[in-house]
């Protein structure tokens, strides 16, 4: 079977992540897969399998003025419908909101079963009104759309003519290394991580500010933050502002952040929406003690087993955030207790597992479209 795979980059993020593991695991079982993007190969971040084809587009540029942006688009759909012609593809799969859009529009009288999958809570990603009303309307013409929890399916399957809603969630591979005992580079330090980009959603304002509630109480943990993005100054400022600069730190982004994350003595994803983040996946698979949000989109709640592995916080409560970490900090033997539960996560979101799901899907919408 052929299937191609569309997204906008390859860079670091979950959503490339995702397919990733999806590409290299189909490829590794003999499937001819290519891997599309708007942008160009040079933004990969993630290996894939030497059997995966590349391509990259290059079209990836934007612009203010109306004008040349609808030329822009109507130029990526152009070189998207004639990549898609030339891979020849029995199934296609598009990831994210604009990318799935184009993709709809590209394959416009193709004949090719098309899947789309939305990888964050459309109820707070904003993708403006125009791209949003294309999605509405155009979401129709998808034979099957990929969601990543029980709460984004309700959006989805409201969509006007939508044909089949999906429930996948995001696979966690096993650690390299197993579970091997690690020696802190930090000393007699404690530290709290967290991992993703340096935007409003994922909250890391609200962390340094809990952060610097349990900092009285626990002068000998320090705060770790993976991940780049626009708002590293603003961090950076807020950390001095509350007087903790010297205890927090922007590190930037990883190709391995499980190097960090087994070093760690606690997990805190203060996010304001996910769809299923990857990042708390990998840090459970760490054994590592967590703390969330339970924030709008659903996927923390699906993912953490409040109070058995991991502990689940109110959204939009710094005081409910500082609480929860400060009992965390002060536990070492709850913190030991949560930490063993979690790497069931492993089992829980296999690649095996959550890969049949994809197998089940692509095979019959394949099926369907071919009766």
């Amino acid at each position: 079977m052929q299937i191609t795979l569309v997204i906008s980059t390859f860079g670091a993020g979950g959503a490339e992540r995702v397919l990733s593991i999806m590409a290299n695991h189909w490829a590794e079982q003999g499937k001819r897969i290519t891997l599309i993007t708007l942008s160009s190969q040079s933004t990969d971040w993630y290996k894939l399998h030497p059997q995966v084809k590349r391509v990259g587009l290059d079209v990836l540029s934007f612009s203010t003025h109306i004008g040349q942006a609808v030329k822009d688009n109507v130029e990526r759909i152009l070189r998207l419908r004639r990549a898609l012609r030339n891979a020849h593809p029995d199934v296609v799969i598009s990831f994210l909101d604009t990318t799935n859009v184009l993709t709809l529009m590209a394959s416009w009288g193709l004949r090719i079963p098309i899947i789309v999958s939305e990888r964050n809570d459309p109820y707070r990603n904003t993708i403006g009104w125009a791209w949003n009303g294309l999605r509405s309307l155009l979401y129709r013409r998808a034979d099957a759309v990929v969601v990543q929890s029980n709460v984004i399916r309700e959006w989805a399957s409201r969509l006007p003519g939508v044909k089949a809603t999906y429930v996948i969630p995001n696979p966690v591979s096993p650690l390299r290394n197993g579970f091997e005992q690690v020696t802190k580079s930090n000393g007699s330090m404690h530290t709290v991580v967290a991992m993703g980009r340096l935007v409003r959603q994922k909250g890391f304002d609200a962390l340094i500010e809990a952060s610097s509630r349990c900092a009285g109480k626990h002068a000998d943990w320090s705060l770790v933050i993976l991940g780049e993005g626009p708002m590293r100054a603003s961090l950076q400022t807020c950390a001095a502002d509350l007087g903790i600069a010297d205890r927090v730190k922007l590190v930037g982004q990883f190709q391995e952040p499980t190097t960090i994350l087994k070093e760690a003595d606690l997990f805190v994803l203060p996010s304001r929406y996910e769809g299923f983040p990857n990042a708390l996946l990998e840090a459970m698979a760490c054994r590592l003690p967590v703390v969330s949000i339970d924030c709008s989109g659903g996927g923390p709640r699906e993912i953490i087993r409040d109070g058995v592995d991991g502990v689940l916080v109110p959204p939009n409560d710094v005081a409910a955030l500082a609480k929860a970490m400060d009992r965390l900090m002060a536990d070492s033997d709850e913190r030991r207790r949560l930490g063993a539960r979690a790497s069931e996560i492993i089992g829980r979101f296999s690649v095996e597992k959550i890969m049949t799901m994809w197998d089940e899907l692509v095979g019959f919408t394949w099926g369907e479209a071919n009766k």
